[in-house]
């Protein structure tokens, strides 16, 4: 059995009670997940410039909003699947506030739709993610897997939503693996609601991705935590009263989005998958993002600058 204690600070405490006697804790620093859609006058690189001069916020993750992969089909429908302009960003900030979905100004002014929750993530992973996150995300050509093959003869379903690679996903996939996006590091949101009594066997899928099936494409859940109930604010666009809420978030790596389809292709993965993982979900939703793309407009932004300094010094 499991239980939350927030204490001061914005840390949680998981006691996890072992037998009948023993409690072990784990200290998980807060971070809250946000999902923004920018307003029609606010472009994502002007946006980040102002991100990126608000000491307040100094967020482990952002992310470039690719596409859905998997819809949720119970919790939090409406805010997810129908903001009035689609999400643009995936931003993981440490901390929370006591309304989770605030923003600093001139942050919030520029934000149209907003989504976010509370995590208690590990220290363990926090406390070196900066390093931990540039070497996945700027690989050696060494430490990347090569393919499996499973693409040659793909294993296909009739819907992503149960994981698998439909028709539909399986088109996209070819056209874009082609952009020099697909052909990079992609960040994978998860969310997770577990159906009463069954985390356990979604358990025995995560230690199969971990061990085999995910992680021999080059897979890895480089962020994961416990989704902390936040009380309804009347002001939050974000939270309304509903029956419940996600239990887990993980943020999972791929090299590529080929690695990620021959995942989703092979018979080992989907031997899991349809055993463990699909059973054991009340509901989830995968958003597949980019923080590569975000660091490629970023250094755009800085070679601008760079060159109208250079051009701004000469002399004739």
């Amino acid at each position: 059995m499991s239980t939350f204690t927030e204490e001061p600070g914005g840390q949680i405490q998981l006691s996890q009670k072992r037998g009948s006697t023993s409690t072990s804790k784990t200290t998980m620093p807060l971070a809250t997940i946000h999902l923004l859609s920018l307003t029609p006058s606010t472009s994502i690189p002007s946006f980040l410039d102002a991100l990126n001069s608000t000491s307040d916020l100094q967020p482990l993750v952002v992310s470039k909003v690719i596409r859905w992969v998997i819809t949720p089909t119970k919790i939090d429908l409406n805010p997810l699947l129908h903001p009035s302009k689609p999400w643009d960003l995936l931003i993981i900030v440490p901390g929370s506030g006591t309304d989770a979905s605030a923003l600093p100004q001139p942050l919030a002014s520029k934000v149209q739709c907003h989504w976010s929750t509370v995590a208690g993530i590990p220290s363990r992973l926090t406390q070196s993610f900066s390093s931990t996150n540039a070497r996945i995300l700027h690989p050696e050509p060494s430490q990347i897997p090569p393919l499996t093959g499973a693409l040659d003869n793909p294993r296909l379903g009739t819907t992503s939503q149960t994981l698998e690679l439909s028709p539909d996903l399986s088109t996209w996939i070819k056209g874009f693996s082609q952009t020099p996006t697909g052909k990079t590091p992609l960040s994978m949101l998860n969310l997770l609601a577990f159906k009463p009594g069954l985390k356990e066997s979604y358990l025995k899928y995560g230690k199969a991705f971990a061990e085999s099936i995910g992680s021999r494409r080059g897979g890895n859940a480089k962020l994961v935590g416990n989704i902390v109930p936040q009380q309804p604010s009347s002001q939050s666009q974000s939270r309304s009263k509903k029956d419940r809420d996600w239990d887990e978030f993980a943020l999972a790596s791929y090299p590529s989005i080929l690695h990620f389809a021959d995942m989703l292709a092979s018979e080992d993965y989907q031997a899991v998958n349809l055993k463990y993982r699909v059973p054991a979900l009340e509901d989830t939703l995968i958003l597949c993002t980019s923080e590569v793309e975000i660091e490629e407009i970023m250094k755009g932004r800085r070679d601008v600058g760079i060159g109208k300094s250079a051009a701004g010094s000469s002399k004739l």
